[in-house]
């Protein structure tokens, strides 16, 4: 199965100029907010989605228009603002040769006037994705897709399309040793397994079935996780995108979440997430084995006040860490304090 292997955009949104390579496996993607973390993540969605399902037919620049749904809908909002408003363009590519290009001209406020070239090949091979948004959203979802289908809703495509992949039944078959270690590591965390009734999500656990309104957000992101692995969206080839996974979770529950993902990667599962939190970063570091494919891509602003890019497969060459930096100062405040007098 094919994985995406880069991404370049001119004069997108936060983006002046950005040309990023990517791991296989895990890329943790971190900077200070601003700097367009979860503006990628949407883009190369966007860019797997066009290749399955109805999506298909609808097109890359429409998706795009879907996931980021801009001020009334016109495209020329996701130019970068600036004088003279060039065009901006996206372009995702996979290792297999293949890419999709869109190309947004500032005279041209609709999806059907953006050009796109290299969708027709880009569509040859299928890959299955999912995108977790920071926003939980299961304990919302009964009417909500049949709200959607028919009316005009401050939402992203992103929030749409999780729910429709939650609703898919289980997997056919006989549950594979990797996947039933994964299911059964998230079913200790969250303390028992995800049903559906009339749709409603309900926790299913010795002390009955609890509805997913009375779970804590964390908890339920966790067992969004474990509906997608048993219901074949995370398997060999699919992508994952999880903007934030430490949202609403307690820090004790964060080293199971990392290691659930390195499984995912371990299994072929490629994987984007943003994070802010030092500790999720650090457990990527602590966790890792050596055959793990990781990757640690830093957004900053340059001395332009540019959005720019540092991408390394080694926690310490990590630059700038804004993450382990506040962790640094924290602990040397605390010393100043405790020894301050002495």
């Amino acid at each position: 199965m094919s994985k995406l292997t880069r991404v370049r955009l001119e004069n997108f949104t936060a983006f002046s100029s950005l040309d990023e390579t990517f791991s296989s496996g895990v890329n943790v993607i971190i900077g200070t907010n601003g700097t367009g973390k979860t503006h990628l993540l949407k883009v190369l969605y966007a860019a797997c989605a066009v290749t399955t399902g109805e999506d298909s037919l609808k097109g890359f620049a429409t998706k795009l228009l879907g996931v980021f749904n801009p001020y009334q809908s016109r495209m020329t909002r996701l130019i970068r603002r600036q004088q003279g408003l060039p065009a901006a363009s996206v372009t995702v590519r996979r290792d297999d040769g293949s890419f999709i290009k869109a190309i947004i001209n500032n005279q041209r406020a609709e999806a059907k006037d953006v050009t796109v070239t290299g969708e027709k090949r880009w569509q040859t091979e299928g890959l299955e994705a999912a995108y977790i948004p920071v926003k939980e959203m299961l304990a919302h979802s009964p009417g909500f897709l049949s709200t959607a289908s028919k009316r005009e809703i401050a939402f992203e495509d992103v929030y749409v399309d999780i729910i429709k992949k939650a609703y898919l039944p289980k997997l056919r078959g006989k549950v594979d040793a990797h996947r039933s270690r994964l299911l059964s590591l998230l079913q200790k965390a969250i303390d028992g397994k995800v049903i559906a009734k009339n749709e409603h999500f309900f926790l299913k656990n010795a002390q009955g079935d609890l509805e997913f309104s009375l779970l804590a957000e964390g908890m339920r992101k966790l067992a969004l996780v474990w509906l997608l692995i048993q219901n074949g969206t995370l398997l060999e080839g699919s992508v994952l995108f999880w903007d934030e996974p430490e949202a609403n979770l307690n820090p004790a529950l964060m080293g199971e979440v990392v290691e659930v993902i390195l499984e995912l990667q371990r299994l072929d599962v490629q994987v984007f997430l943003t994070t802010h939190n030092y500790v999720l970063l650090k457990e990527f570091d602590l966790r890792r084995k050596d055959n793990d494919a990781l990757r640690f891509i830093s957004l900053y602003r340059d001395e332009n006040k540019d959005v720019a890019s540092h991408a390394t497969d080694d926690y310490s060459d990590i630059e700038p860490n804004a993450l382990a930096g506040v962790f640094t100062d924290l602990y040397d405040r605390e010393i100043e304090r405790s020894f301050g007098d002495m």
